[in-house]
């Protein structure tokens, strides 16, 4: 089959510069790469021609000559190459194919080193007590980690030396090798991706750039955090190395359970004993809130038990926005189990009257009761 035209493979003109010719081809190399069509052998011929003709095109001599003489000049050994890359000794790939395989969720060069060489995030788990999230509170946490080596300055070497460029990839970070008929660029085993390696290792960290440390700082923990609340202090995490960013500390806060209150994210709940007495003939009571004070209730006559009175502003606050959640009081009414003599005696006679009242709710209830009774 005749070979078509290298111009109208990669669809630009004669008069294309280097630039178009390297768009025109990448849009083609991305769109019949075999990774994005396997097994189609189709989409893998045009990928072959394209990369042909990008090879012949993008040199400047070989460019002159094809179109000074076409196909021909490349023909019986005249210098051309079908089916690979391998001869394409003037043709730039390689940024083209930093590009194409980042689209594939590999990264550049320069992203590769940044990420390497950025430290660890850590996780330090602190709990607090109810109290202790309703106010804040300054906390001094200790735990191990890695710091900059001082002797070195982080880079490894020992003083007054400084890192070399890797033997592996020549600096570059990363290393091609062919299979097939394409090129696979990937992040040299030696160097990691950092283009450097340590010839003259720093004694006090044997050239790592970091040390194993306990270390100690002061967190503030806001007003309102919630057990779960998870708080990131940039920075304050493993030491990068090769002068590669520190990581992230990160707080995961549990807030210990509460003997009285219970939470609901910015509301507290609690049950509150009442006797009977109080709760027929009514009362006014006081109850602990979570800030160490008191707050008064007014309990009606005929209070119900489940009975619940909201205080409005008595929860915890609201992180970063200083208002607070409320706190609601359940009434839970308690039948004595222990009686006294005069107890037992004001309670029949209690009892006499309420008969003799006929209390409307147990008069209706029997009601229902005997006519269900009799069908």
């Amino acid at each position: 089959m005749a070979k078509r035209d290298f111009y109208d493979v990669l669809g630009v003109s004669k008069s294309a510069s280097p630039d178009e010719l390297k768009s025109a081809y990448r849009k083609l190399a991305v769109k019949y790469h075999p990774d994005k069509n396997p097994g189609d052998k189709v989409a893998e011929d045009k990928f072959k021609e394209a990369s042909e003709a990008y090879g012949i095109l993008s040199d400047t001599e070989k460019k002159q000559n094809y179109d000074n003489f076409g196909h021909a000049a490349f023909e019986n050994g005249g210098g051309g190459q079908r089916g690979g890359f391998e001869g394409f000794s003037g043709a730039d790939f390689s940024d083209i194919f930093e590009d194409f395989f980042s689209d594939f969720g590999g990264s550049g060069r320069s992203r590769a080193r940044k990420t390497s060489n950025r430290g660890s995030d850590l996780r330090y788990d602190l709990s607090i007590s109810l109290e202790e999230a309703f106010t804040g509170k300054k906390k001094d946490i200790k735990f191990a980690t890695t710091e900059k080596c001082n002797t070195c300055k982080g880079n490894g070497s020992k003083p007054g030396y400084s890192p070399d460029r890797c033997s592996y990839c020549g600096g570059n970070g990363r290393v091609r090798s062919n299979q097939g008929f394409f090129t696979v660029q990937q992040t040299c085993p030696q160097c990691s991706g950092s283009g450097e390696e340590i010839t003259n290792p720093c004694n006090d960290c044997s050239g790592q750039g970091n040390k194993q440390t306990s270390k100690k700082i002061s967190v503030t923990i806001p007003q309102g955090v919630d057990d779960g609340t998870r708080i990131r202090l940039a920075g304050k995490g493993e030491a990068g190395t090769k002068g590669g960013a520190t990581g992230d500390l990160y707080l995961f806060i549990n807030v210990h359970s509460h003997e009285l209150f219970k939470r609901s994210d910015e509301n507290l709940f609690f049950e509150f004993p009442l006797s009977i007495a109080d709760a027929a003939l009514g009362t006014t009571v006081e109850i602990p809130t979570i800030d160490g004070g008191k707050a008064k209730i007014k309990i009606p006559d005929g209070t119900q038990n489940g009975k619940q009175f909201r205080l409005k502003g008595k929860g915890m606050p609201f992180m970063r926005r200083g208002d607070y959640g409320d706190l609601y009081v359940q009434v839970k009414t308690e039948v004595p189990i222990y009686l006294n003599k005069k107890q037992k005696e004001l309670l029949e006679q209690f009892r006499e009257i309420e008969n003799e009242k006929s209390n409307p709710s147990i008069k209706k209830f029997f009601q229902k009761a005997k006519s269900f009774w009799k069908n």
